[in-house]
């Protein structure tokens, strides 16, 4: 998910898109808040592994 949100952003720069900036964003603080909580050992949506 992070990676996508980098990927998004970068185009939405070099392609001056603002909706796809603004999902990449959205994108990498969501994947990164995600990876926080399954860092500490807590389930990320009912799983404790993801395969």
């Amino acid at each position: 998910m992070i990676a996508i949100g980098l990927i998004l952003l970068l185009i939405g720069l070099i392609v001056k898109i603002a909706a796809m900036w603004v999902v990449g964003l959205v994108l990498v603080v969501l994947g990164a808040a995600l990876l926080m909580i399954g860092i500490t050992g807590r389930k990320v949506a009912g799983r404790q592994y993801w395969y």
